[in-house]
């Protein structure tokens, strides 16, 4: 350990008080402490030092030789511990925040509304990972993620946000050529897409429908490559409502039936619990829960409270 190590940083900070005002009392006043402990605290860094830093007179001080040498080096030490500081203040309120998602969830649902987080809390810059990868938060930088699942992650806080529904939907052309969905047994009119994420089977197992009989075909793993698929009018596809709610709305996706099937699996925001404690992180989650809590689930469905 050097002798720097060793040094009293509060000695030094009372050191400095005193050669600014030149005085161990407006330095007291100043520190808000007595001036014995003014004083005291001078002493105490002479002593280690083993050389006077001040002459001392009966109503000022100036500082000795050896004095005027350290005070610059002293100086520059707080200045730079005070930015060190400052800049760890910073990186907890404001600054970068990493985060990591499903592509999907990030196209489809939350772009179209981070304007209004920008507006709010236009101190954060948001970055984006778009990826199935459950990141390593030890081995990156990322803050939190926002992840679709059952809400178990090990070593990981995990907070639900919203719920999400699937229900068949198409191109409205096919949809005129094609007609609704009444019955299950209405699904073989349409030709269907697969999508590894949103699979046929389990919507129709839901709805007590025969699942021995489904087509096989190829299977898309990206759930936004089988929503462009539906919306070029090449088939039917089972959609999430958080993925096209708008598409919907803009009329380039319609709904073929209006049965939903609730998702066992539902939208958290998850971090390492100690990155919860970030004030950037935790403006980011409330905005987060304050826009799912805004979006209304289908029609005929309602939001459930969470055990």
């Amino acid at each position: 350990m050097s002798d720097a190590t060793k040094l009293p940083l509060n000695a030094l900070r009372v050191f400095a008080a005193v050669a600014e005002h030149l005085s161990f009392t407006e330095a007291a006043h100043a520190l808000d402490v007595t001036t014995a402990a003014v004083s005291s605290q001078i002493k105490t860094l002479e002593d280690s030092l083993e050389t006077p830093l001040f002459y001392r007179h009966s109503r000022s001080v100036r500082l000795t030789p050896l004095g005027t040498q350290l005070l610059p080096g002293v100086q520059r030490g707080f200045d730079e511990l005070s930015r060190a500081i400052d800049q760890l203040r910073k990186h907890r309120t404001s600054g970068q925040l990493n985060i990591t998602l499903l592509s999907s969830f990030l196209q489809k649902w939350l772009l179209p509304r981070l304007s209004d987080f920008y507006q709010t809390h236009p101190e954060i810059d948001l970055r984006f990972n778009a990826s199935r990868e459950l990141v390593d938060f030890t081995q990156s930088d990322f803050h939190a993620a926002v992840r679709y699942g059952s809400g178990q992650w090990p070593h990981l806080q995990a907070e639900h946000v919203m719920d999400d529904w699937v229900f068949p939907v198409a191109n409205p052309k096919l949809f005129a050529q094609l007609g609704p969905i009444n019955t299950v047994g209405d699904l073989n009119k349409y030709p269907r897409l697969n999508s590894q994420h949103e699979p046929w089977a389990d919507w129709l197992r839901s709805l007590g429908g025969d699942t021995t009989r489904l087509e096989h075909g190829p299977v898309l793993e990206d759930s936004l490559a089988a929503l462009n698929k539906a919306e070029r009018g090449e088939g039917l596809v089972l959609a999430r409502w958080s993925l096209v709610a708008d598409d919907l709305e803009a009329g380039r996706l319609v709904r073929v039936g209006e049965q939903s099937v609730r998702q066992r699996a539902a939208y958290y925001f998850v971090a390492p619990p100690e990155h919860f404690d970030l004030p950037k992180v935790q403006r980011f989650h409330a905005w987060l829960k304050a826009c799912c809590q805004q979006f209304s689930p289908p029609t005929g469905e309602r939001v459930e409270a969470v055990e």
